[in-house]
C-alpha cells in the first residue's frame, strides 16, 4: 500500500481554522450590540416609535378580535397596559440609542438586559388584564385570539369571527 501525502498538515489545518474563527469573530464582534439587540443604530433612529406601533397594534387587535361594546371596559384596561409598556420601552430604547456609541460592551449588555427585563415586566402586567378580557370573549373571539397570539399579527386569522 502506498501512503498518500496530504497537502495540508494538521498544524496548517489548525491555523486555517483559527484564522476563519477570528475573521468570523471580528465581523460578528464589530456589531455585537446589533447582534444582541437585533437593531442597528441607523435602523433604530429611522424606526417608528414603540408608542406609534402600539397604537396601530391596538387598532388592529380591536378589529381582529371583534371587541364588543360590552367588552370595551376590559379592553381599555388592556390598552392602558399596552400604552404604559410602550412608553417605558420607548424611553429605554431612546436612552440606549443615545448612549450606543459611547457604551462599553458590558454597558451595552446591561442596557440590553434592562430592555429585556422591561419587556418581561410588561408581559407580566399584560397577562392578567388580557386574561380577564379573554375570559369574557365568545368562543369565536377566543379562537381568533388563540390564532393571533400563536402566530403573530403578520398572519391573517383563519377562522371567521362572529
Amino acid at each position: 500500500m502506498k501512503r498518500i501525502a496530504y497537502q495540508f498538515t494538521y498544524p496548517t489545518s489548525l491555523v486555517i481554522a483559527a484564522v476563519a474563527f477570528f475573521v468570523t469573530f471580528a465581523f460578528a464582534g464589530a456589531n455585537l450590540s446589533q447582534a444582541v439587540s437585533g437593531h442597528s443604530a441607523h435602523k433604530t433612529s429611522a424606526k417608528v416609535s414603540k408608542v406609534d406601533r402600539t397604537e396601530a397594534r391596538i387598532q388592529d387587535l380591536h378589529a381582529r378580535l371583534n371587541i364588543t361594546p360590552a367588552q370595551e371596559d376590559l379592553w381599555n384596561k388592556v390598552t392602558q397596559v399596552m400604552r404604559d409598556d410602550a412608553k417605558k420601552m420607548d424611553a429605554l430604547n431612546q436612552a440606549r440609542f443615545e448612549k450606543a456609541k459611547a457604551m462599553t460592551a458590558v454597558e451595552d449588555l446591561k442596557s440590553y438586559s434592562e430592555v429585556a427585563q422591561a419587556h418581561a415586566d410588561g408581559l407580566k402586567n399584560f397577562i392578567p388584564v388580557f386574561e380577564e378580557l379573554y375570559a369574557g370573549m365568545s368562543d369565536y373571539q377566543k379562537k381568533d385570539a388563540d390564532t393571533l397570539f400563536r402566530h403573530g399579527s403578520h398572519r391573517t386569522l383563519k377562522s371567521k369571527s362572529k
